[in-house]
């Protein structure tokens, strides 16, 4: 099911709206975290103008996905098991609802975080719409977009923070942009794999040489 949904404007990744179906549950640890890591993900991705326009991203046994178009970013927090195409839809219906609202001098003129509440209550109407995967409604939409495939990138969160404050810091020294291969977590791997055997063959380099050298 949906979790948490935030709509923040990607200029400057200020938060505008969100489900005030988990307004009570702001002293709630686990939802509070979560509701940070959507924040600092809307952060990340306005500071970015050429990322990918939708992404989902894995953390845990959930998955953060967002949309953005016409500068405002649409991000939905999820289950990694609830259907991806089907959270794509709810947010396309969010995106359709806020081009609707007629609030758009406000909605880039605003510095208060959170203060679209009319919009937020239009959240938690359409989500109420997309907790039941089995509905008639949600299942023909599945049915619909079975054979469309998804133009979206999937990484993990860490693995997208990680990169993006690197290419803060090779952006603001070129140097530095050379020794971020070395953070990847490709080489990572290799070095995980292959240094226990790169170690074991020294170890026998070094008995062999040591073995030639006595008897000579």
């Amino acid at each position: 099911m949906v979790k948490l949904t935030i709509v923040g404007r990607v200029e400057d990744g200020l938060p505008l709206a969100q489900d005030q179906t988990y307004v009570n549950q702001q002293d709630n640890a686990s939802f509070l975290f979560y509701k940070q890591q959507a924040e600092l993900l809307l952060k990340q991705i306005s500071k970015d103008p050429l990322l990918h326009p939708k992404m989902s991203i894995l953390l845990d046994h959930h998955s953060f996905h967002f949309l953005v178009e016409k500068n405002i970013c649409y991000i939905a927090l999820s289950d990694s098991s609830y259907p991806r195409k089907l959270l794509f839809h709810y947010l396309q219906d969010l995106r359709k609802e806020l081009d609707n609202f007629g609030e758009t001098a406000l909605i880039q003129t605003t510095s208060k975080p959170y203060s679209f509440v009319r919009f937020s209550k239009i959240i938690g109407r359409i989500r109420k719409q997309y907790m039941d995967t089995r509905t008639q409604a949600n299942l023909s939409k599945l049915n619909a977009s079975r054979k469309q495939e998804l133009d979206v990138v999937t990484e993990h969160l860490n693995d997208f923070m990680q990169r993006r404050q690197l290419s803060e810091i090779s952006s603001l020294d070129p140097r530095m942009s050379v020794s971020t291969i070395w953070c990847s977590r490709y080489l990572q791997d290799i070095a995980l794999k292959w240094t226990p055997v790169t170690i074991i063959i020294l170890v026998i380099l070094v008995i062999f040489k040591s073995s030639f050298d006595y008897d000579r």
